[in-house]
């Protein structure tokens, strides 16, 4: 069994390195036992991983020559793959057998002026209920949803009149909340920008409603985000060179977040 997957991140976060891992495991088809070199190892700290990774996959390259890709989202309905290429401004498309094809351009800054900074691109990437493609723009600092017949629809703006820094990942519980994580990183100069209207990085729940909710606003650089399969507890990662880990949440009948603590250091 192979395990097909795409490389080329190397500023990728570790949440969304996990990510990434499970869309390959979501890809991965029957082959013949023949021999297929390792493009690297899968590091099993717990027997568990073997339910979701079958024991003998191996990793695959299956796509390359990106700048910088983020997102991984796997279609299981049409069977394929889109990612983001940040600084490209796209989402690449990959089906088996038909390899890589652009799917969308702009994907993140649709401005008419230059765009300034180094990631003006999407994001995370995800479907909402409705089977259409929602984004974190960087470039646009935005959520937005991409309509079947094509344009953008802005879901999440701004906080309190104030524009949100530049969303980075997002995913959707299952009643149908959106969760995301908006650190500065689309903007020129991060954390410094002139530009930056808020004086914290959040992590934000948008009800079906609109409704936009600051969950957390005391994370130096938050970035990827999942929930536990149960929905009972909300993981975000800290980004910060000076903490850089894994933190985890307990969530509440009422959506909003309790007890954050470090699930894991990843400096150790």
């Amino acid at each position: 069994m192979a395990l097909r997957l795409f490389f080329g991140l190397i500023r990728m976060p570790i949440v969304s390195v996990s990510l990434l891992l499970l869309t390959s495991f979501l890809i991965q088809a029957e082959q013949p036992k023949t021999f297929i070199k390792p493009v690297s190892e899968i590091v099993r700290l717990d027997p568990g991983l073997d339910r979701l990774v079958s024991p003998d996959s191996v990793l695959e390259k299956i796509a390359d020559g990106f700048q910088w890709v983020e997102g991984p989202l796997w279609n299981r309905r049409e069977r394929y793959l889109l990612f983001s290429d940040i600084p490209q401004n796209s989402v690449y498309k990959w089906e088996q057998g038909k390899g890589v094809s652009l799917f969308l351009k702009p994907s993140g800054y649709t401005g008419s002026s230059p765009f300034w900074g180094k990631e003006p691109g999407s994001n995370g990437l995800t479907f909402d209920p409705a089977g259409r493609l929602v984004l974190a723009q960087h470039g646009d600092r935005r959520i937005a949803r991409l309509e079947h017949g094509g344009g953008f629809t802005a879901m999440a703006e701004r906080y309190r009149g104030k524009r949100i820094n530049s969303p980075n990942d997002l995913v959707f519980k299952s009643n149908g909340d959106l969760y995301f994580t908006d650190p500065p990183f689309g903007l020129a100069k991060a954390f410094d920008d002139p530009e930056k209207e808020l004086p914290f990085q959040g992590v934000y729940r948008l009800a079906k409603d609109g409704k936009l909710t600051l969950l957390i606003n005391d994370i130096k650089a938050p970035n990827g985000i999942a929930f536990s399969p149960d929905e009972k507890k909300l993981y975000v990662s800290d980004v910060d060179y000076n903490r850089s880990a894994w933190l985890v949440y307990d969530l509440k009948e009422d959506g909003t977040v309790a007890n954050g603590r470090v699930f894991a250091d990843a400096r150790k």
